[in-house]
């Protein structure tokens, strides 16, 4: 019995993340690159924080240290996925490629995501309590995409900002429960293609492994070798991150506990309402390393 490693997305990210979280190499490097001291005090600047290029790189390195400061400690996880840009950690930790490769990537993901959204500006927006075939009539009425699917009436809205905004009128006015989230990208929309276009050129480049560890891909499923990994990761910039069937195929490995490896607790909620018999815990409910591995450890020895 072993347990399931999923790393976040952005939009959660705050000073106090992963709390217990040691400034090793890899953090080093994160913050070199993006050019700041301390990356705690950096977070405080709400306009910082919500950078495309800034989020991405620091979830992605910060992740990847955490996961790597815990690993020493812990089996191998039974299967690891990562929600939107948590792939490259997610790849990273299946052994794809390096931690130091994942954050160059970061950067190429965020910047050809930014140029992108140069042309057309818009954002994300969380929706919630209305029925699937609602959902999927409400994007054909206003021209907005599903960028996330969680569950059946729980999704994440992509588009334009006039369309975003239509969107979301029509939801509450049916009775939906919408959260603008902090994002000024239409991720995983097919607004986007331009860039999923562009980090593909980019990960051609690279010499991608087969995963050594059971991956799963928001556009892919499994994924089995490198090909698949290059394609999974480029189509998810454009294309619906199928959240829900992720945490299915986790769920079918039969684990005994999952982590969520970065910002807040989104993950592990919406794993514990989906599957209430495998407890889901996040790093930053946690104030040391120990207590996380202890975490994991009871379920997985019991």
């Amino acid at each position: 019995m072993s347990f399931a490693l999923v790393f976040s997305g952005q939009g959660m990210q705050h000073p106090g993340m992963l709390p217990w979280l040691a400034t090793d190499a890899l953090v080093q490097r994160t913050c070199a690159q993006l050019g700041v001291l301390d990356w705690r005090h950096q977070l405080q600047d709400l306009g910082w924080a919500a950078q495309n290029t800034a989020a991405q790189c620091l979830l992605t390195g910060l992740g990847l240290a955490a996961w790597q400061q815990l690993a020493p400690e812990l089996p191998p996880p039974a299967a690891v996925a990562g929600y939107s840009v948590g792939e490259l950690a997610a790849f990273s930790a299946a052994g794809v490629f390096s931690a130091e490769t994942a954050l160059d990537l970061a950067r190429d993901r965020a910047a050809a995501m930014d140029r992108c959204a140069l042309q057309t500006p818009g954002g994300l927006l969380a929706v919630s309590g209305l029925s699937s075939a609602a959902i999927d009539k409400l994007c054909k009425g206003t021209g907005i995409a599903i960028a996330i699917r969680n569950g059946q009436d729980s999704v994440v809205l992509g588009g334009p900002h006039a369309l975003l905004a239509r969107a979301e009128e029509a939801a509450i006015q049916q009775g939906a429960y919408c959260t603008l989230l902090r994002v000024s990208i239409p991720s995983h929309t097919p607004w986007m293609r331009a860039a999923a276009d562009s980090f593909a050129h980019t990960l051609t480049k690279l010499p991608l492994q087969r995963p050594r560890i059971v991956l799963f891909s928001n556009a892919e499923d499994r994924v089995l070798d490198a090909a698949q990994a290059q394609r999974a990761l480029a189509r998810q910039i454009a294309q619906t991150v199928r959240w829900d069937e992720c945490m299915d195929n986790l769920y079918a490995r039969g684990v005994r506990c999952v982590l969520e490896v970065g910002p807040g607790q989104a993950l592990a909620r919406i794993w514990n309402q989906r599957y209430p018999d495998v407890p889901a815990r996040a790093c930053d409910d946690f104030r040391t390393a120990l207590a996380v591995i202890q975490w994991i450890q009871s379920h997985i020895n019991a």
